[in-house]
């Protein structure tokens, strides 16, 4: 059937009382409103029923538009499906596409790992993501970002020198990216395709003392004129050899006297498992001092200004400093020594590392390690109390 609608036929056609079609053939037509709105249409048969199908409105779709658009349909067609089944199902996926942005995403990922993580570290993630993430990839569809659209925003982070920043950035892009794989909203994760494309950072190994520095240093702490609490904080991260944040966050309520014995509950832990931390004679007594000043408070490290809170992660620090141990020795590097000196005097190192809570990653495991060489672990924290006693009493 020969086509017998122009261009200039379209344009010119006027309204009427009631609306009516102008066809071009093969089942296109322009629908005129009784208001002059001008419609493609497309009348077809599938599956024995009469349908039509909406190409979109006259002048935004031309007539060579509106017939490419025919030839589309006639194919879907041809290959035995319905075309307006066929575009709704385009429309729903341009929609769910829509709502499946890397942000949308991202955002459910880090809501169902909430529970798991301590608020500072949930704080962190969700800043790093609409810090750093979100402006460069936030509002693409996560199933058609590419490894050079992650690249690009990766680039963005390096070029400001903050490289370790960069390398956390991409291990997150690629956990969002394998959980939006578990739920269907992405084939392939890209962030493998980058391994060795960004600078790597210099790793900076934490200050720590070393075995020949600990006398000295014991004698110093031991003659610390500042606040007794803070003195006493800094003996109990060498006699525990925890990290800082568990240190101050720790709570009397934690402390079991009878049994000798600190239990960190699991959600204080980088780990995320209860660690048990057996109490050496000499750590019971530092306790037992500080029992005096801050027994009456919830926290056994109390903030000096608001006792609600527990002590600054800067308190032990810049008394590390008056001590004369700037860029010299750091809480966590006390967890360096400890390892160190045990490990060099046969202490097994399954216990050891046991002891410095180094998470256990099969989590059936990880659920029972908690108490795993407990009176090993006693033996070695109460030889450890006593080597630091022979340490400051050395000349």
């Amino acid at each position: 059937m020969p086509l017998s609608l122009s261009d200039a036929k379209a344009r010119n056609a006027k309204p009427r009382d009631k609306s009516y079609k102008i066809s071009d053939g093969e089942g296109l037509f322009l629908l005129i409103m009784p208001n002059g709105s001008k419609y493609w249409r497309l009348k077809f048969f599938f599956a024995g029923k009469e349908k039509v199908l909406a190409l979109g409105v006259y002048p935004e779709v031309s007539l060579a538009d509106a017939r490419e658009r025919r030839a589309h349909a006639r194919k879907v067609l041809a290959a035995g499906n319905d075309p307006g089944e066929t575009k709704k199902e385009a429309k729903r996926l341009t929609i769910l596409k829509s709502f499946n942005s890397f942000e949308v995403v991202a955002r459910e990922w880090l809501e169902k790992r909430e529970h798991e993580l301590a608020p500072s570290s949930h704080r962190a993630r969700l800043n790093r993501l609409e810090k750093y993430i979100f402006p460069s990839l936030g509002l693409k569809p996560i199933a058609n970002i590419t490894a050079p659209d992650v690249l690009a925003m990766l680039r963005l982070v390096e070029n400001r020198g903050t490289l370790e920043l960069a390398r956390r950035a991409m291990q997150m892009t690629g956990q969002v990216f394998m959980y939006a794989i578990a739920t269907g909203r992405a084939e392939r994760n890209p962030v493998p395709d980058l391994r060795g494309a960004l600078k790597t950072p210099v790793v900076k190994h934490r200050s720590y003392l070393k075995e020949s520095e600990l006398p000295v240093y014991l004698k110093k702490l031991e003659a610390y004129d500042g606040e007794p609490q803070t003195r006493l904080a800094l003996r109990v991260l060498m006699l525990t050899f925890v990290r800082t944040t568990e240190l101050r966050a720790g709570q009397w309520s934690e402390i079991d006297w009878d049994k000798a014995e600190w239990r960190i509950p699991a959600d204080r832990m980088k780990m995320k498992e209860v660690h048990i931390v057996p109490l050496s004679k000499q750590t019971t007594m530092a306790l037992r001092e500080l029992e005096k000043h801050s027994g009456n408070r919830q926290y056994i490290f109390p903030n000096q200004n608001n006792p609600a809170v527990f002590m600054s992660e800067n308190t032990m620090l810049y008394a590390l400093y008056r001590m004369g141990y700037h860029s010299r020795a750091t809480g966590h590097g006390f967890r360096s020594t400890a390892s160190t000196i045990l490990n060099e005097h046969g202490f097994r190192p399954d216990v050891i590392e046991r002891q410095l809570a180094h998470g256990e990653r099969d989590s059936i495991r990880a659920a029972y390690n908690h108490a795993q060489y407990l009176p090993e672990r006693r033996k070695m924290m109460q030889w450890w109390a006593d080597y630091l006693d022979k340490a400051a009493a050395k000349e």
